[in-house]
């Protein structure tokens, strides 16, 4: 099976490379050389390729500029996939396309169910959701997967960014009135893998670790366990506040917990915790660096 992964040099894509089954021949493409936001440069590459399966990995993450840059992210976040899903249905090709918590609104107080009604209140959230009803609408042999609050030991993400701030500052505050569910790239990636797998699934589904957290909870076990493993010298005291505390460009969903467990059962995968796949990173993290 031929795979062709787009933003293979992001954090997501980076990982799904390095965690691909021996059982696929992968292809990588990314910036410069190949611009999802450029529908002759897609379908050239798709073409040429001739992928059974797309994976986007790609996105503008950039969740505060993106007010400041709308025009740039709907480019990449909704014109792009559906330059890919045209390819896709051009060529046969199945695409599985990564989407978001932030297509939801955040005033539920259970988990978000796939088939849950989307209200995004950030450009970064709604470019995102435009995406998946371009794609939607231009592609049937499609599955998107939305997840949340990636991170991995590659890029830039909320841990690594912690683990430097442990290091610099004399004591942190962390937001602690949004909530959502921490996800490992690496057990995102294996749930991709899993659909690349399975060409019967199409669909909305939804992928994180298992269990809820605060931002400020994430940051706490960071340092916890980072201590555990000497990546820091000392604790710093780690202050809860509010959104209200710290004021940002774009507006974030309070609550964007997604409910996984369709696509566990689906398949087949038992859900890991997001504290153990967070330790699992750091190891990780300390073996590369050795």
């Amino acid at each position: 099976m031929n795979v062709l992964i787009v933003g293979k040099n992001g954090q997501l894509g980076t990982t799904l490379m390095k965690t691909a089954p021996k059982s696929v021949a992968i292809r990588g493409v990314d910036l410069p050389a190949f611009d999802v936001t450029d529908a002759n440069v897609v379908m050239t590459v798709v073409a040429s390729e001739k992928p059974d399966v797309i994976i986007n990995a790609s996105a503008y993450t950039a969740v505060d500029r993106a007010e400041e840059e709308a025009e740039l992210a709907y480019r990449i976040n909704a014109t792009g996939p559906q330059n890919l899903a045209r390819a896709a249905a051009k060529t046969g090709a199945r695409l599985i396309h990564v989407s978001t918590d932030y297509v939801f609104d955040g005033t539920a107080c259970t988990p978000y169910a796939p088939d849950a009604v989307c209200n995004p209140i950030g450009v970064y959230g709604k470019s995102k959701h435009q995406g998946e009803q371009n794609i939607l609408n231009e592609l049937d042999a499609v599955v998107i997967i939305r997840t949340a609050w990636l991170y991995s030991q590659f890029g830039n993400n909320f841990v690594l960014t912690i683990l430097r701030l442990l290091k610099e500052k004399t004591e942190l505050g962390i937001v602690a009135d949004q909530i959502g569910g921490p996800t490992w790239a690496t057990t995102l990636a294996h749930a991709i893998w899993r659909t690349v797998a399975r060409p019967d699934l199409k669909g909305v589904f939804h992928w994180t670790d298992a269990g809820v957290a605060s931002w400020y909870d994430f940051a706490v076990a960071i340092a916890e366990e980072a201590l555990a493993r000497q990546l820091i010298e000392k604790p710093i005291p780690i202050r809860p506040i509010t959104t209200a505390d710290y004021p940002t460009l774009a507006a974030r969903p309070a609550y964007s917990v997604l409910d996984c467990t369709a696509s566990w059962r689906s398949l087949g995968l038992a859900p890991v915790h997001w504290r153990v796949a967070l330790r699992q990173m750091l190891d990780g993290l300390i073996k590369s660096t050795r």
